[in-house]
């Protein structure tokens, strides 16, 4: 593969993502933003079945998007809850990779010209970089073999998987944690963590949400899974707290940015025209699920956090306890967070102080270390494993 001068030609990337959820979709959304930043000339390849209208918001017309199922993750019943025996279906019927599919997209890389593949947590992108012969570069702060570990004692089935995966995962060129990190292991490099930067002022977000700038406002977010809200009626009314819900009006995919009020409440669609690290930003305080990007995002903005921890998910307990170490937090239980009850903890969260964060997103450190691996990968002419 030819050298490229970042100034007269185009250097492609492969991106690699696992759907489960959003949140790793928005730290790749956050790395490409921030790898974009340090030169533009970058076009990164996107293969996931996360929505192209996702990637937008970070990135512009700076990728091409390839719809492919690249990773199976977790088959959930809710955003709480797993699903163990239709994960281990739906793993039985991906894994072993196909060769020939592995080889077929192989090829297509080959045509986009692509130089390097990132991958966060979606190992197919590391065996096709393996096949490419080009670099493959894993970014996590989990891996799926040591989530499913958890669950072998449930499906003894489980054990293969963990064991193909755990080769996989090993086998890649370059390796990546961002903190909150699970499971430390060595590494090229560790970050701190990675976060889509907000972009739009507090008083410009709260404007548009029609929410007055003294008012006290809490963000509730399930991290883009789909989630129920039965307990609406219930939280109408509350007398000086605005509460921001995505999700909660039931519409999906919208992206016009309307907004429906209702009392306090403010509900958005799925898809709206508000970034998620604005609606942290503008908000007093958040509330959701244990989960990667709400966590990055709720670090940088420094608002206090009300978390609703996991049971089984293994991912769970080590993200509590560094919420536990370095953000103003409040745990509120499942039971709390299904039957709306959690309004009761609102003054205690609300009295948390918002702190000041230091130092560099770990999207900008991310960056430098790729943007550099691509100097070496551009000026070399070709990757020899």
């Amino acid at each position: 593969m030819s050298g490229a001068s970042p100034q007269t030609e185009t250097r492609r990337i492969a991106y690699f993502v696992t759907p489960h959820g959003y949140g790793h979709a928005s730290r790749a959304a956050a790395v490409m933003a921030a790898l974009l930043e340090l030169d533009a000339s970058i076009r990164f390849e996107i293969f996931t079945q996360v929505p192209a209208w996702f990637f937008e918001s970070s990135l512009g017309e700076s990728f091409g998007y390839h719809r492919l199922l690249t990773d199976i993750g977790l088959a959930q019943k809710t955003a709480l809850v797993e699903d163990v025996p239709e994960t281990v279906r739906r793993l039985d019927t991906f894994l072993p990779f196909d060769g020939a599919k592995i080889k077929q997209l192989a090829r297509w890389l080959n045509r986009l010209d692509c130089q390097l593949v990132l991958c966060d947590i979606a190992p197919m992108g590391i065996v096709v970089a393996r096949e490419v012969g080009i670099p493959s570069v894993l970014i996590e702060n989990f891996t799926w073999d040591w989530i499913y570990e958890e669950y072998v004692s449930d499906d003894g089935r489980m054990k293969r998987h963990v064991s193909y995966l755990a080769e996989i995962f090993n086998a890649a060129d370059y390796h990546i944690q961002t903190e909150p990190i699970c499971r430390q292991r060595p590494a090229d490099l560790t970050t701190a963590p990675v976060s889509r930067r907000s972009r739009t002022s507090r008083r410009q977000v709260r404007q548009a949400l029609g929410i007055p700038e003294q008012a006290k406002a809490v963000l509730v977010t399930m991290g883009g899974t789909p989630w129920r809200y039965p307990f609406l009626h219930n939280l109408a009314d509350r007398a000086g707290v605005c509460l921001i819900m995505p999700g909660a009006d039931g519409k999906q995919g919208l992206g016009d940015g309307r907004v429906n009020t209702h009392d306090n409440l403010v509900l958005l669609p799925h898809h709206s025209n508000f970034f998620h690290p604005d609606l942290v930003n503008a908000s007093d305080a958040a509330i959701g699920k244990v989960g990667y990007s709400t966590i990055a995002e709720v670090y940088w903005s420094g608002v206090p956090f009300g978390y609703v921890a996991r049971r089984k998910f293994r991912e769970s307990a080590p993200l509590v306890r560094y919420i536990g170490d370095v953000l103003p937090g409040l745990a509120i239980t499942e039971a709390q967070i299904e039957d709306g009850s959690w309004i009761s903890l609102l003054p205690d969260l609300l009295a948390l102080p918002r702190v000041s964060r230091q130092g560099a997103n770990g999207a900008d450190e991310v960056a430098r270390f790729i943007g550099g691996l691509l100097e070496v990968v551009s000026q070399a002419g070709e990757w020899l494993l």
